[in-house]
């Protein structure tokens, strides 16, 4: 039995960014990724500096607060109002309210065996034809 080898598929941090022949929707995966790995990184900060405040008192506080107001922190907050947007359409898309509706089908379909069908025939005529004959050897004892 041949041993079937799996397709190589890892493209890593690459497979991030890069989305190939995708469109939109690969990019904005990819934001949402990237946002929120910003809001776990803050929520992380947060976290520290609100403890170290407590233990340190009322001076590390008032540090944190200025940290909170520079011009960076808007990249947290747009990140923050990003993601939970993006969640919401996730949320929507995933429950059917924003693919819109349906094509309606046409009919008769196209499949491979419509297409060529007079082909198809000829050889399905051909292998009936074919066993008819071999049958007929067999039953009169030719073969």
């Amino acid at each position: 039995m041949k041993l079937v080898q799996p397709r190589q598929n890892f493209l890593g941090l690459g497979g991030w960014v890069w989305a190939g022949k995708y469109k939109l929707e690969r990019y904005l995966y990819f934001l949402h990724r990237i946002t929120g790995l910003i809001i776990i990184f803050y929520g992380i900060i947060y976290l520290i500096m609100v403890n170290i405040s407590r233990i340190q008192g009322q001076d590390i506080w008032s540090a944190t607060l200025v940290l909170v107001h520079q011009p960076w922190f808007r990249i947290v907050i747009f990140a923050l109002v990003y993601h939970v947007l993006n969640g919401l359409r996730l949320v929507l898309q995933e429950l059917g309210f924003t693919l819109g509706q349906p094509a309606p089908p046409n009919y008769p379909y196209q499949d491979s065996l419509r297409r060529k069908r007079a082909w198809t025939i000829a050889m399905v005529v051909a292998v009936i034809i074919l066993s008819l004959v071999i049958l007929f050897a067999l039953l009169t004892g030719d073969i």
